[in-house]
C-alpha cells in the first residue's frame, strides 16, 4: 500500500487498545468483535506466552493486542493479502512494536513457510490464533474489494486449513485459539479430530440476551494425546454482548475494559449484572 493511500480519506485511525492504534480502510476489511474476543480468550489462557503465531493476521489487530497485553511475547503473523500485509506492517511500526511483532507475506497453507518459521522456534509456538473467513464459496457473493472478499469468503479455505496450519506450528503444550461462526461447529469438530486436536474451551458470543442463536464461538484447542483415555469436558462460557433491552452488557463493557477502552459515558447503563456465565459442558 502506498503512502498516498494511507494518507487518503479511505483510511481511518482507530483505537485498538488504550496503548495501540491502527490504520484500517474505511471501505475495506475492518477489525471487529471476533478479533477482540479471539485475542481476549488467547491472552487469558496463556498470560505468560512468549512465542505466538497469528494465522491470516489481516491488518494486525489480533497480533497487536497479543503483543500489547503479553509483555513477554514475540508475535509472528502470516498474511496473504498484500493490502492487509502493508497495513499490518504500518501498524506495527506506528506502535513501536517492530522488535516484538513481525509479519510475513504468504499463505498459511504453505507448509514450507511454517517450517521456516519453526526453524527459528524449534519448540513450536506456545500460542497460535486465527480468525478464518466464514462463508463457503458459492454461499455468498464475494465483495469486489479483494480484502473484504477474502476476509468473508473461504477463497483460500476455511476452518480446516487453519486447523491444519495450527497443528504444524503448535508446540507440544501449545494452545490454538480460533474464532468460527456458529453454523460451522460440526466442521470445527471434524477438522480438529482429523488433525489430532481436541477442544478444551469454547466461548459462545451471543448478540443479545433472551434470543436464540449466537454470532460465533471462540475455541481453544490442544494436541490430542493418543491413548490418554477419555478427555475432560471442555470449559464452555457464554459472552452476551447486549442485554434484552439492547443496552451494552456488563460483560461487553468488561471486554472493552480488558483492553483499557472506556465505554461511552452517555451510553445507557446495563441493567443486568451477569452476562458472562461459566459452566462445563460438551462442545455442541
Amino acid at each position: 500500500m502506498s503512502q498516498s493511500l494511507l494518507d487518503s480519506t479511505d483510511v481511518t485511525d482507530d483505537a485498538l487498545t488504550d496503548r495501540v492504534r491502527v490504520f484500517q480502510r474505511r471501505r475495506g476489511h475492518r477489525y471487529s468483535v471476533d478479533d477482540v474476543a479471539t485475542a481476549w480468550v488467547a491472552i487469558r489462557a496463556r498470560p505468560e506466552a512468549s512465542a505466538c503465531l497469528d494465522l491470516g493476521c489481516g491488518l494486525g489487530s489480533v497480533s497487536l493486542m497479543l503483543a500489547d497485553r503479553l509483555p513477554l511475547s514475540r508475535v509472528v503473523g502470516i498474511e496473504a493479502q498484500a493490502v492487509s500485509f502493508a497495513l499490518a506492517q504500518r501498524n506495527i511500526e506506528r506502535n513501536g512494536l517492530a522488535e516484538r511483532v513481525t509479519v510475513h507475506l504468504g499463505d498459511l497453507r504453505d507448509g514450507a513457510l511454517i517450517e521456516r518459521l519453526l526453524s527459528q522456534r524449534p519448540g513450536g509456538f506456545e500460542l497460535v490464533t486465527g480468525t478464518p473467513p466464514y462463508k463457503p464459496p458459492g454461499s455468498a457473493t464475494p465483495s469486489p474489494d479483494s480484502q473484504r472478499a477474502h476476509a468473508r469468503v473461504e477463497l483460500r479455505g476455511g476452518v480446516e486449513v487453519y486447523l491444519e496450519a495450527a497443528v504444524r506450528a503448535l508446540g507440544p503444550a501449545g494452545l490454538f485459539v480460533m474464532c468460527a461462526q456458529a453454523e460451522l461447529a460440526a466442521r470445527v469438530r471434524a477438522g480438529a479430530a482429523a488433525v489430532g486436536l481436541r477442544v478444551v474451551s469454547r466461548v459462545d458470543v451471543v448478540p443479545r440476551a433472551g434470543r436464540t442463536g449466537q454470532l460465533f464461538s471462540v475455541y481453544g484447542f490442544v494436541r490430542a494425546v493418543s491413548g490418554a483415555g477419555s478427555a475432560s469436558e471442555p470449559l464452555i462460557e457464554q459472552l452476551v454482548l447486549r442485554d434484552a433491552d439492547g443496552t451494552r452488557s456488563e460483560a461487553a463493557r468488561a471486554l472493552r475494559g480488558f483492553f483499557g477502552l472506556q465505554s461511552n459515558p452517555d451510553e445507557p447503563v446495563s441493567l443486568a449484572r451477569a452476562s458472562l456465565r461459566v459452566g462445563a459442558a460438551t462442545a455442541g
